[in-house]
């Protein structure tokens, strides 16, 4: 191709009918008049239809002008009817029930002694339950949304180096063998006035003492007789030296005893857990 040659443009298809295209439209095409219709759902209901007729002439919904309202309704499903919009069947008993409160309040009522209920009582009541939780749905919609108004961020690391590597008993396993400890210090507890005085660094050195060599039952750190505050500064500094990483837990099945021992100790963790599971059994018995 030359410099002087320009690119012939070609006319583009009307449409592509099974790979082939249609440059001219067919000359007996027929589209029905109601081949494409549009439907905006203005309403949700006829009680938002209904509130929504009373709220546009600042009417009073305790003091429906019900004829008016019922013209209105009336009107409004005629047009729906007009323009081929299915009707609900909600919207057909609610203009029934609008058509016997009207004749209700036309008739006269009868003069007695008790004074007979509004007809207007059971529409209003429902009128004003679903007014409330419109507005409801509009508050929580004008809330914060995820996807829509906020977006969660998740920033990755990948040169990050994690130093301590998690225990693997859960916080979940640790806090449901303590409630059990601390249900059995319950029956020991006093109420003598003087504060004993509970060092979580004495209580920090008596636990690695105890776990030194064997594996050890996590219950066997505690001691119930000295109470409940006892056993919380025991709990305390247990949690303190495995955030120290001095101190590993153990447990060999789901919600199983849990075994405790000092980082670095030197004895059989097999056999240290063997007898531990039966000491730990034993105490259960007792």
């Amino acid at each position: 191709m030359t410099d002087n040659q320009q690119p012939a443009q070609t006319e583009m298809p009307f449409a592509i009918v099974q790979g082939t295209p249609v440059l001219t439209p067919p000359k007996d095409l027929y589209i029905p008049p109601d081949a494409l219709e549009v439907f905006l759902e203005a309403f949700e209901g006829p009680l938002d239809l209904l509130l929504y007729l009373i709220k546009r002439q600042n009417l009073d919904v305790l003091d429906i002008p019900i004829s008016r309202v019922t013209e209105q309704y009336m009107s409004y499903i005629e047009m729906m009817q007009v323009l081929q919009i299915e009707l609900a069947a909600e919207y057909l008993v609610m203009a029934a029930m609008l058509a016997e409160i009207k004749s209700r309040m036309l008739l006269p009522r009868p003069v007695s002694e008790e004074e007979e209920d509004d007809p207007r009582a059971e529409l209003v009541r429902r009128l004003q339950e679903y007014e409330r939780y419109k507005k409801a749905a509009e508050d929580i919609d004008t809330l914060p949304r995820v996807e829509r108004d906020v977006h969660p961020v998740i920033v990755e690391f990948p040169h990050k180096v994690i130093g301590q590597r998690p225990p693997d008993v859960s916080m979940d396993e640790l806090l449901r063998v303590f409630a059990e400890v601390l249900h059995r210090a319950q029956m020991f507890a006093d109420h003598h006035i003087e504060r004993e005085p509970l060092s979580v660094r004495e209580r920090m050195s008596r636990v690695l003492d105890i776990a030194q060599g064997e594996f050890v039952p996590f219950v066997a750190l505690f001691t119930v007789t000295e109470g409940r505050s006892g056993v919380v500064v025991t709990l305390i500094a247990v949690l303190e030296l495995m955030k120290e990483s001095l101190l590993e837990l153990v447990q060999n099945e789901p919600r199983g005893p849990i075994y405790v021992r000092a980082v670095g100790s030197t004895a059989r963790s097999g056999e240290g857990t063997s007898t531990t599971e039966n000491e730990a059994d034993g105490q259960a018995a007792d």
